[in-house]
C-alpha cells in the first residue's frame, strides 16, 4: 500500500532555474519549443540510495526531464525542469493512450506508474502510466526552506501563550522560504502546474490525455481541465478538493470528520482492551486521549528522543486517522498505549512507527517536504494576516472539536508568506464526464467538499463509499472490491455508470 501523507516527500532546491533559452515565434505565445521538445529518455535511478528510482527501473519505467517556463508570463526567460516518469503500455494491441497520475499532498508523484498498474487490474497494461513531480517537489526544481519541522501543520495548543508560539513558527517558516528561495516562490503555484502538465503532454505527442488524482491530484485535475478544456479523456477524481475551501486553510472544516473518525476509533480500541489497556468503552478510550491531551499542554511528553507538546499531538493522532484499516487502528493504539504511559510520566520509547511519525513531524530531516507543499498552497490563495483571526476561530470551534480544532484553525506560514498569489484562482466547473471516489468518513477531504465538486461539474459520475473513515480509497488501495472493479471497469472501457453509485463497506 502507498501511504498518502497530507504531505509527501521531496529534494533539493538548488538547481530550479536554468540558463535562458531561444524564444520561439509570437504565435504560439513563446511556447512551442517547450509542446515540440524531444524528451531524452533514462535510467531512473540518480545515485546510490534513491529507492525511487531504483523501483521504476526495476518495473520497467524510464524517466524524462521536461523543460518549462519558470514564468509563463515570460517564456522567453528563465526555464525549469519538471521530471517524469512512464511505464509504457504493455498490451501495446489494446493501447488506450497516456495517463497522467497525481498522488496528492501535494507531493512528488513520480514514483506512481508501477503501483498504479498493479492497482488498475486488466486496464493497467493498457495505459503509457506517467507520474509527474509538480514544480517545487521532489525532482522538479524542489524547495527546501530548512525548515525545523518536515510539515507547516500544527495547532496552537490548549492556551493563548501556545498559540503565540505556534504563531513565531509560523512566522519563521515564512522567513527562512523568504530566505532561500524567495527568487521563485511567485512563480510556484497549482495553476504553473497545470500548464506544466499540458507541456508534458505535448512533449509526449499526445492531443489528449487521461488523468487519475487523489486528494490535491483532484483539484490539481479539476484546474487543468479548466485552463484547457477538451485536452482530457478518462478522468478518476478520488476524494475531492472542492476550490471553495482550497487554500492555507484548507484544514479548516475538518475537524469533525476527524472527531469522529476518533470516535469509531476508540470504539475498535475498545473492544481490544485486554492488549492496549486503553479503556473497556468509546469513552473511557477517548478520556484516555483527552488525558494525553491535557497532560501534554501541562510538560511536553517525553518519548524517547522527542518531546511531544499539544500543539503537534493532534496532527500525529490525525495523521493516523487516514484510513481505518485494521493494521492502521493498531498501529494508532500502539502509539497511544506509549503516548499514555509518558502522560502519566513513566520512561518510554516510541515502537519502529511512532518513532518514524515523531522524527517526520518534530525533526527538519524532510524540511523539503512540507517546503514545497507550502509554496503551492501560499501560491494559490492569500492567507489572512492578522494572527487574531485564527485564534477566534480555534476557540469559537473548540468546544465542538475539543482534539482537532486548534489544528484545523490554527495559523500557518501562509500567513508571513513573502509571496502574494501572482494570480486569482481558477474558476472551477463545467462539464467534465469524470468518475469521482468519496468516502462518506473521510478525514482529509470531507465528504460535503466531494459533493460540492460532483454539483460543479455536470456529467460527471460519484461512487460513494459508505460507512468507511478513509481518504483516497481507490489510490490507496482499499480493501473494498465494489469501488476498485468500478473504477477499473471505467478505465478500460471509458463508459461511466449510467447514475450515481454507493458501495457499503466491506469490513
Amino acid at each position: 500500500m502507498r501511504r498518502i501523507r497530507w504531505v509527501a516527500a521531496a529534494v533539493s532546491a538548488a538547481a530550479v532555474v536554468v540558463s535562458s533559452v531561444t524564444p520561439a515565434s509570437a504565435s504560439d505565445g513563446g511556447l512551442g519549443r517547450f509542446y515540440h521538445q524531444r524528451l531524452a529518455w533514462k535510467a531512473c535511478t540518480l545515485g546510490p540510495g534513491d529507492e525511487v528510482g531504483a523501483q521504476l527501473d526495476a518495473a520497467g519505467a524510464r524517466c524524462a526531464d521536461v523543460t518549462v517556463p519558470l514564468d509563463y508570463a515570460h517564456p522567453e526567460g528563465r526555464t525549469m525542469t519538471v521530471a517524469i516518469s512512464r511505464l509504457a503500455a504493455s498490451d501495446t494491441g489494446h493501447r488506450i493512450g497516456t495517463m497522467i497520475l497525481n498522488g496528492g499532498g501535494p507531493g512528488p508523484s513520480i514514483d506512481l506508474p508501477p503501483y498504479m498498474r498493479e492497482l488498475m487490474g486488466a486496464a493497467g497494461p493498457r495505459y503509457d502510466l506517467v507520474g509527474v513531480d509538480p514544480r517545487s517537489l521532489g525532482r522538479s526544481g524542489a524547495v527546501d526552506c530548512g525548515w525545523p519541522s518536515a510539515t507547516w501543520i500544527k495547532g496552537s495548543g490548549e492556551t493563548r501563550r501556545s498559540f503565540e508560539v505556534s504563531v513565531g513558527f509560523a512566522e519563521d517558516l515564512a522567513a527562512r522560504c523568504a530566505r532561500t528561495n524567495g527568487a521563485v516562490l511567485p512563480y510556484i503555484s497549482t495553476r504553473n502546474i497545470a500548464r506544466d502538465l499540458d507541456v508534458v503532454r505535448g512533449a509526449l505527442g499526445e492531443r489528449k490525455v487521461s488523468y487519475n488524482g487523489a486528494s490535491y491530484g483532484t483539484y490539481l485535475g479539476q484546474v487543468y481541465a479548466a485552463m484547457f478544456p477538451g485536452r482530457l479523456d478518462r478522468v478518476v477524481l478520488d476524494s475531492s478538493q472542492d476550490g471553495a475551501s482550497w487554500g492555507p486553510r484548507l484544514l479548516a472544516g475538518t475537524q469533525q470528520a476527524n472527531e469522529h473518525a476518533l470516535s469509531h476509533w476508540a470504539a475498535w480500541a475498545a473492544g481490544r482492551h485486554a492488549t492496549y489497556g486503553l479503556g473497556d468503552t468509546r469513552a473511557e478510550v477517548l478520556a484516555t486521549v483527552h488525558r494525553i491531551l491535557a497532560a501534554s499542554a501541562r510538560s511536553p511528553l517525553v518519548v524517547g528522543r522527542y518531546r511531544l507538546d499539544d500543539t503537534m499531538l493532534p496532527v500525529v493522532l490525525a495523521d493516523n486517522l487516514g484510513t481505518d484499516e485494521e493494521d492502521a487502528r493498531a498501529t494508532l493504539a500502539e502509539s497511544v498505549r506509549v503516548l499514555a504511559q509518558a502522560a502519566a510520566g513513566r520512561p518510554v520509547r516510541p515502537t519502529p512507527a511512532l518513532d518514524d511519525e515523531l522524527a517526520y513531524v518534530l525533526t527538519g530531516t524532510d524540511s523539503r517536504d512540507g517546503s514545497g507543499q507550502a509554496a503551492i498552497i501560499c501560491g494559490d490563495v492569500a492567507a489572512p494576516r492578522d494572527p487574531a483571526v485564527y485564534w477566534r476561530d480555534v476557540r469559537r470551534h473548540r468546544r465542538g472539536s475539543p482534539v482537532f480544532a486548534s489544528m484545523s484553525y490554527d495559523i500557518g506560514p501562509c500567513a508571513f508568506w513573502p509571496a502574494r498569489p501572482a494570480e486569482p484562482p481558477t474558476r472551477l466547473g463545467g462539464p467534465l464526464p469524470a468518475l469521482m471516489v468519496a468516502a462518506t468518513g473521510d478525514t482529509r477531504t470531507p465528504y460535503e467538499r466531494n459533493r460540492t465538486v460532483h454539483r460543479l461539474l455536470p456529467g460527471s459520475r460519484m461512487i460513494t463509499l459508505r460507512d468507511a473513515d478513509v481518504h483516497a480509497p481507490y489510490q490507496r488501495g482499499y480493501p473494498n472490491l465494489c469501488v476498485r472493479d468500478r473504477v477499473n471497469d471505467y478505465l478500460a472501457t471509458g463508459r461511466l455508470p449510467a447514475r450515481d453509485l454507493v458501495c457499503p463497506a466491506e469490513h
